[in-house]
């Protein structure tokens, strides 16, 4: 039977979902998804800076978490579909909010980092 998770305790395995889910490709593929379903190449477009690579891991472990659903249609050449399931679209929900939550405080954030920059150069 399946407990509950911790994801303070390095041995449990929610650790290595929430890494899937909020690492940088995770997060970005599951924010896209969002927006609706979507195929390899388009989500390779609209994620800049992930190699075809690290975006297939990324799928597949979303996958294989039970986040996203991949549809495969038979037609010459392949066809694949990606898309959240209820439970990826609670989570990319959560991530979503986030990350309008980074966006709409972004000039804060940047003072912030200037400030500390300058009383970092100020001790050397």
């Amino acid at each position: 039977m399946a407990t509950n998770g911790d994801v303070y305790d390095r041995n449990c395995p929610s650790r290595v979902i929430a890494n899937h889910a909020t690492g940088q490709w995770g997060s970005l593929v599951m924010g896209k998804l969002l927006d609706g379903t979507r195929r390899f190449s388009e989500l390779r477009r609209e994620i800049a800076g992930v190699s075809e690579k690290m975006l297939a891991q990324t799928l597949q472990a979303l996958e294989r978490d039970g986040l996203v659903h991949r549809e495969v249609h038979p037609v010459i050449p392949p066809h694949v579909d990606y898309s959240l399931t209820p439970l990826g679209t609670q989570a990319a929900e959560r991530i979503s909010g986030l990350f309008t939550w980074i966006e709409d405080n972004l000039p804060h954030i940047q003072a912030a980092q200037v400030a500390y920059d300058a009383r970092r150069a100020e001790n050397v």
